[in-house]
């Protein structure tokens, strides 16, 4: 394993062990811990797949996993509180994710084909999320737009993961890669714009 994969592992980890929640969260609908985690095991997947250590098929079983995790912190907080319960559940589902990911990325030896390689979209995506880390830093971007964002990260993640699955990513799907990309940007340009007042003085 080399250096950047054993970094964000090690990170991942971390946000693992500070899933713990305080009493004070537990009176409202904020999981700030178990959004980052998301975060962390979804960059994670991606990592794998681009390495090779995850295939395709695997990368879409486990995105598959992440949206229904999504899925049911969203269910619990409709009521208005995530219980400490829930909480709990949230934590051991995406534990139990996190662990079949470092799983397939010990396990597996996996090269991937050359034709579903996407580097230019790959390294547009990373520098889309370093705006996000960076608008978040200096204030000029929320923590709610930030999870709206990278919400939408994930789900391009997820999009490129299925249309590799087949071993080709055809002109049209890049197109529709290209264009969510587009659109990512767009929103984080807006946000940017949105939040110069209460950015940088």
């Amino acid at each position: 394993m080399n250096s950047k994969l054993l970094t964000t592992s090690l990170l991942a980890s971390a946000l693992f062990a500070g899933l713990g929640m305080s009493p004070a969260m537990a009176q409202n609908t904020s999981t700030p811990n178990v959004d980052r985690a998301q975060q962390a095991i979804s960059a994670r997947i991606q990592q794998g797949l681009n390495s090779g250590h995850i295939t395709p098929s695997e990368a879409q079983a486990l995105y598959a996993r992440d949206r229904d995790i999504a899925a049911k912190e969203a269910f619990f907080k409709s009521n208005g509180q995530a219980t400490p319960q829930e909480r709990q559940q949230l934590r051991t589902d995406l534990s139990a994710l996190n662990a079949d990911v470092e799983r397939m990325m010990a396990n597996n030896v996996y090269n991937a084909p050359r034709d579903v390689g996407t580097p230019g979209l790959d390294k547009q995506e990373y520098r889309l999320s370093q705006r996000i880390d960076e608008g978040v830093r200096d204030g000029r971007i929320s923590q709610r737009e930030a999870r709206r964002l990278l919400k939408r990260e994930r789900s391009f993640q997820q999009h490129e993961a299925s249309f590799k699955a087949d071993g080709v990513v055809t002109p049209q799907e890049r197109r529709q890669l290209r264009s969510e990309l587009s659109a990512l940007r767009e929103e984080i340009d807006r946000a940017l714009r949105n939040g110069n007042g209460r950015g940088r003085s």
